[in-house]
């Protein structure tokens, strides 16, 4: 199982509507077990999974990167994200409760938490693996079962994580896997016995997909695209902002929706700030995403390079100045001269109305902004379709809380930036979606409130 960039790694057989009527029925089956077990049974199962996958942290990690094409450094960090979120809702499971509400006379009511059924999650390719634990990890917590879909770019190690669940001891067919692309989506979003959908990708897909969930009457929760602000005030520690700006920028070849790829920076301090950033990115090692010292691995596949080349050649063409990077990067080593790489990027001359500051790119690329006054950048900063992240560097602890109060954003970072704590909310305003993953927030997503009212006297009848 090596890497060969630019060939195939292997071929799967997309599911069709034969596929993903067992997958959904084998899920209901294990549903029926799983949503029975008590709360610390299944706590017990997820604890377990978590360990399988902390205990073969490497082999995952490896498969990840051949999977993706990102470093092994940050697989890494993947699966230890993934084992976190697995081991987090494990602590949840046992303690998710409903509450008890006294009425007049000794009657009262009381609340149950319990699970929607059978959840679809539709995975995107810069994370399989942890996108399908942050899906997972909340929905069987609650009692659900899942079918999951990865994307067909990465289809690979998702199905490791279908084989450690079983390892764990949930019920067979709990969380399978079906692989395919917009097809296969489109048969389970609109499956009948689907009772949740759980989407992670591009916003004209989550359109398509709230639109079929629309007709089922089923919830979704949808993370979408990203044009994120960062925003660089000139009384922020230099150093701390520009290794900010590389991890809102270049984690994953780019390939990060919450990336902080509009970066505005006080002008008093924009060609100082500007001329590190250039010279860190400079530095940044390219190459075979297996080797130790590698910090940027190869984009997903070669229209996805050609399209981050396009944007970078329009940037160009209205004016921006490319400061450094944004050409293709052949390495040395012969068995990787067919990969998909090219050199980060950095912008600069940038306008707000230029394609390259608006639209998503979704590669290697920073656009520097200057802005001088707070009102101003947080008005500019606003001035988008997307809402799902936003930084701020600063020393001025207020002015950080107050700009990010007024940010349209729904993750925020201060002073830091790209960091995914399982217990804290993620998810997006505006066209970069709703519904939350992580944090306590995600069990509202996977679970609805039965209320249940009893009356200890006599009905009072108005008849």
């Amino acid at each position: 199982f090596k890497t060969f960039p630019g060939r195939v790694l292997c071929k799967v057989p997309c599911s069709g509507e034969k596929e993903v009527d067992l997958a959904v029925q084998s899920a209901k089956a294990a549903f029926k077990i799983w949503s029975q077990m008590s709360g610390m049974e299944r706590c017990r199962v997820m604890l377990e999974a978590a360990r399988i996958i902390r205990e073969q942290r490497e082999e995952i990690a490896t498969m990840e990167t051949i999977n993706n094409g990102k470093s092994i450094f940050e697989a890494r960090v993947d699966i230890d994200i993934s084992w976190q979120c697995l081991e987090y809702y494990a602590g949840l499971a046992g303690s998710l409760a409903g509450e008890h509400i006294q009425l007049p006379g000794g009657s009262f009511g009381y609340t149950r938490r319990e699970p929607l059924g059978v959840c679809v999650g539709i995975g995107a390719w810069n994370y399989p693996f942890q996108i399908a634990c942050w899906k997972s990890g909340p929905a069987l917590a609650c009692g659900n079962a899942m079918v999951f879909k990865p994307s067909p770019f990465t289809p690979v190690s998702v199905v490791r994580l279908a084989e450690i669940f079983t390892e764990a001891g949930v019920p067979k067919g709990l969380f399978n896997v079906v692989q395919g692309g917009a097809a296969t989506g489109q048969l389970l979003c609109q499956h009948p016995d689907v009772a949740k959908i759980s989407f992670t990708g591009s916003v004209p897909t989550g359109m398509k997909i709230m639109e079929m969930a629309a007709k089922g009457i089923k919830p979704v929760t949808l993370e979408l695209g990203g044009k994120s602000p960062l925003i660089v005030f000139s009384d922020a520690d230099l150093e701390n902002a520009v290794k900010g700006a590389l991890m809102a920028n270049f984690l994953t070849q780019g390939e990060v929706c919450c990336n902080g790829t509009r970066v505005f920076v006080e002008r008093k301090i924009l060609d100082t700030f500007t001329k590190e950033v250039v010279k860190r990115t400079q530095k940044i090692k390219i190459g075979d995403p297996l080797l130790e010292d590698t910090r940027m691995g190869a984009l997903i596949n070669r229209p996805h390079l050609n399209r981050v080349q396009s944007f970078i050649k329009q940037a160009k063409e209205q004016g921006a100045e490319v400061l450094c990077g944004g050409d293709l990067y052949v390495p040395e080593d012969p068995k990787l001269k067919n990969g998909y790489y090219m050199r980060p990027c950095v912008l600069g001359n940038c306008k707000d109305d230029m394609t390259c500051v608006k639209e998503e790119i979704f590669g290697p690329v920073m656009a520097i902004l200057p802005f001088d006054t707070e009102e101003e950048v947080v008005e500019r900063a606003n001035a988008t379709k997307f809402g799902l992240a936003g930084g701020v560097f600063t020393r001025d602890i207020q002015k950080a809380h107050r700009v990010v109060a007024a940010l349209k954003a729904g993750m925020c970072f201060i002073n830091n930036y790209n960091v995914s704590p399982v217990e804290l909310p993620f998810g997006g305003y505006k066209s970069s979606g709703f519904g939350r993953e992580n944090g306590r927030a995600a069990i509202e997503y996977y679970s609805q409130l039965k209320t249940v009212c009893v009356e200890m006297g006599d009905v009072e009848s108005v008849f």
